[in-house]
């Protein structure tokens, strides 16, 4: 057996064992997964009706989540919050969702947000077909929040687990990005630039974004030369480190960052992280959450075989190439052989013809000589 079919039937186990509600994930049914085939989608995940010119941005940020989903295969028991797709199926479960989200806000901003509207994998296509698009993990929206003052917000809420150095180093330019993206589409034309939305970006990640081991980070911009000088424009960012030591917001911050990086009972220290823990369980163990999981893993396969054979026959056109160029570089040299050859031959030519020369002026020569004897 295959990687791939382990990981595929380690899946098709997982989706059995939701099916009876057992933990029991030894059995496996493989009839699940012709079910799978028209399974339905999780209720009340946002659908977006993307134009023909963007539907290749759509299909590859899809691509890219299953890509993210499998990079460290997990099954769906095993699953923390800091992984997509569970954090997006807990997001958009009914009865479950909102109530999620505004746990985390509550818990991250320190005071509570009502009327919330909850988008997983929100789709901003770029104004261009050659424009980049961006796809938001958790987008939240809010009407005017009793008690605080200014405008509606934007939050959006990124999990994100990738530690190359160059995703450290593009994160300021990234969430410059989402920033940009939310702001330009949360102003109506001819409204007033006072009604625009604030937007705040939170970050959540397993790393430290900046090296100075703190868990929480908070950009807003200012002025350079008098930092003390208020100036609000409405948006900010929050990065969250799970294991930052220093600048702890407060010790429920610590708890819920530590138990969405490891989602387990034993984590859930408080009340609140204990209800969590059981909505999450509950999706967990959800079967149609499970052959959503099961769907993508199989479609990433049908991918991935299909790109194998792809550079399969990209190889042996390599390799037909290599012998192509090999056989022209031998015709070259040949060429080059019977080149020098013919010039050989030509100055062997230039020189029998000089010789010839030179014997026919001697032969006129004697000609003549012989001419003038005749004549004496």
């Amino acid at each position: 057996m295959n990687a791939k079919e382990a990981q595929r039937d380690s899946i098709l186990d997982e989706t059995e064992t939701a099916q009876l509600g057992t933990i029991d994930q030894a059995a496996t049914v493989r009839a699940v997964t012709d079910q799978a085939a028209t399974a339905p989608t999780t209720a009340n995940q946002a659908v977006t009706a993307p134009t023909a010119a963007n539907q290749m941005t759509a299909d590859q940020a899809a691509t890219n989540q299953v890509k993210a989903t499998l990079a460290a295969p997990k099954l769906l028991s095993e699953m923390d919050l800091l992984d997509d797709f569970l954090l997006n199926q807990v997001v958009t479960y009914p009865e479950i969702g909102e109530v999620f989200v505004g746990f985390l806000l509550k818990t991250i901003l320190g005071r509570e947000v009502k009327h919330l509207s909850v988008t997983a994998q929100k789709v901003f296509y770029g104004a261009d077909t050659n424009l980049h698009g961006a796809r938001f993990d958790v987008y939240l929206e809010s009407e005017i929040e009793e008690g605080v003052e200014g405008n509606a917000t934007v939050y959006d809420i990124e999990p994100e687990s990738g530690n190359k150095s160059s995703d450290r180093k593009a994160l300021p330019w990234r969430t410059r990005f989402y920033h940009g993206k939310i702001t330009a589409r949360s102003l109506r034309a001819g409204a007033d630039y006072k009604a625009l939305k604030n937007v705040v970006v939170i970050m959540i990640m397993p790393f430290d974004p900046f090296g100075l081991d703190r868990m929480e980070y908070t950009i807003k911009n200012k002025c350079v030369e008098v930092p003390e000088m208020e100036y609000e424009d409405g948006a900010s960012t929050i990065f969250l480190y799970t294991k930052g030591t220093q600048g702890i917001p407060s010790e429920a911050v610590r708890q819920m960052l530590h138990y969405m990086e490891d989602t387990t009972y034993e984590n859930a220290v408080n009340e609140d992280l204990r209800k969590i823990h059981g909505m999450v369980e509950t999706v967990k163990k959800d079967q149609k959450v499970a052959r959503v999981r099961m769907k993508m893993v199989e479609d990433i396969i049908r991918q991935n075989e299909k790109i194998t054979e792809l550079e399969d026959r990209n190889t042996e056109l390599e390799d037909r190439n290599t012998k192509l160029e090999d056989r022209n570089t031998k015709l070259e040299d040949r060429n080059t052989k019977l080149e020098d050859r013919n010039t050989k031959l030509e100055d062997r030519n230039t020189k029998l013809e000089d010789e010839n020369a030179k014997q026919a002026e001697e032969i006129r020569k004697l000609r003549e000589e012989l001419d003038r004897r005749n004549g004496k």
